[in-house]
């Protein structure tokens, strides 16, 4: 039995009904009182105040705290109540943030295992997708990419191929991959979408039939995308699409996966092909070995030792775009350095034109990224060269 204390639910009651708003502080700790009086009533304040109490806490710790009682507190509200549902998941997925955010993964994972219980998988497949286990991530994205009334149908289309093609299902992936490619097609032709986006597409998919060894569907992806490039050289994009930085981002990420560490529970990688909720650990990690690479960087330049000195700056590069890639303000000169390195050292290898033509497609793709169509087309129209000699 609760033994209620009476003069601190009187207090709780005065500071609520004051004329002054209270702090998320003291709401939290007026909650907490009432809520053993009449839990129907303010069980769902409680989760609201602890959620926001979070947003203002600077400690990691104490944000696993804060969002472990509002879990505890919104599991709790009646089955039926008004917005239950709602409060449930914002509550969870603020408890799987918290604690992925200080690695607890084993904890993190079975959030996202309730919350996917709950009807939101997405944190999960990227849980999963983070870990290495691509197959069960696939599984759970077919059922959002096959939803067209979603307005995210391209994202949860390519996450999906990214899964699959993660789980070897490279067949699966290219038909998945295509069915976004052939809409983007007919959107472009009827100047519902950017032909950059076209461009990009094209291109990733020219890549994921190389993997392969498909050389004649990659050449053709390749030539259609120089197509495109040319019209957009004379003529521009027909309208003002403006820069869509996070289709060139994810896609150009998702490409560099090969050559990155395997994605295990132990060292839980980026869930490449996923714009966004990436993990905190996962994504602080990721752009954390970048020290690493440019210490590398250096010992291969001084050794003299382009081919592995080209593909360490290529992870570099990677890392900037995750980092930087969305971000309008000096878009180009921020990144450029890094694409110009790419091709520059990519020059100095002898006889590799396979590797002077990655370098020449990523900076042709950043270069539509930058709206500079012109030298994309020419950088691209020389890699495609090099490809088919």
């Amino acid at each position: 039995m609760v033994t209620i204390d009476h003069d601190a639910v009187l207090r709780a009651r005065m500071l609520l009904l004051g004329s002054g708003r209270p702090s998320a502080r003291d709401q939290v700790d007026a909650y907490r009182v009432l809520v053993e009086v009449n839990p129907k009533a303010y069980a769902p304040k409680l989760v609201d105040a602890l959620l926001s109490l979070r947003y203002q806490s600077k400690s990691p710790e104490r944000d696993v705290e804060l969002t472990a009682e509002a879990s505890r507190v919104a599991r709790g509200i009646e089955v039926g109540e008004p917005k239950r549902a709602e409060r449930l998941l914002r509550a969870l997925d603020a408890h799987r943030f918290s604690l992925l955010a200080v690695g607890r993964r084993t904890e993190g994972r079975a959030v996202c295992e309730e919350l996917a219980a709950a009807g939101l998988s997405t944190p999960l497949t990227i849980a999963l997708a983070e870990e290495g286990d691509f197959a069960r991530a696939a599984e759970l994205d077919e059922a959002a990419a096959r939803n067209e009334d979603s307005d995210n149908v391209f994202w949860n289309r390519v996450q999906w191929a990214a899964n699959l093609e993660g789980a070897g299902r490279h067949d699966a992936a290219s038909t998945v991959f295509r069915e976004v490619l052939e809409e983007t097609r007919r959107k472009a032709a009827e100047q519902l979408t950017s032909l950059s986006k076209l461009t990009w597409e094209s291109v990733h998919y020219s890549r994921m039939r190389d993997a392969v060894g498909d050389g004649a569907g990659a050449a053709a992806a390749r030539r259609e995308a120089l197509g495109v490039l040319a019209e957009l050289a004379s003529t521009g994009e027909p309208k003002g699409w403006g820069r869509a930085l996070g289709w060139w981002r994810t896609l150009f990420v998702l490409s560099g996966r090969a050559a990155e560490p395997a994605a295990s529970p132990e060292s839980p990688m980026p869930p490449y092909g996923a714009e966004y909720g990436w993990s905190r650990d996962v994504r602080e990690g990721f752009l954390g070995m970048r020290a690493g690479l440019e210490r590398e960087a250096e010992a291969l330049r001084a050794a003299h030792r382009l081919p592995e000195l080209v593909d360490v700056q290529r992870r570099i590069s990677v890392r900037v775009a995750v980092r930087q890639g969305d971000h309008h303000y000096l878009f180009e000169e921020r990144l450029t350095p890094y694409f110009d390195e790419g091709v520059a050292l990519s020059r100095r290898v002898p006889d590799d034109r396979a590797r002077l033509a990655r370098a020449l497609v990523d900076r042709s793709m950043f270069l539509v990224a930058a709206c500079a169509f012109e030298p994309a087309h020419a950088d691209f129209a020389e890699a495609v060269a090099l490809l088919e000699r």
